[in-house]
């Protein structure tokens, strides 16, 4: 079953949010470490593809006018 892009990039934005709560989490219990920095590669991948959905969402709402 195929989502929209909205659902999908509300979806992978709250993701990269949960993400990022670990990462300071992590920093703020064990310091810096290869954890954290893979939280946060997480986090930006996440974030960066629920914008581009988001985008793509809006583009397609508007074309459809």
């Amino acid at each position: 079953m195929r989502q929209s892009p909205l659902a999908s990039g509300i979806f992978y934005n709250i993701l990269g949010v949960f993400f990022v709560f670990l990462a300071i989490q992590d920093v703020n219990a064990n310091s810096f470490g290869f954890f954290t920095y893979l939280l946060i590669l997480l986090a930006t991948l996440d974030i960066g593809t629920g914008l581009r959905l988001l985008f793509l969402h809006f583009k397609l709402k508007n074309g459809q006018k």
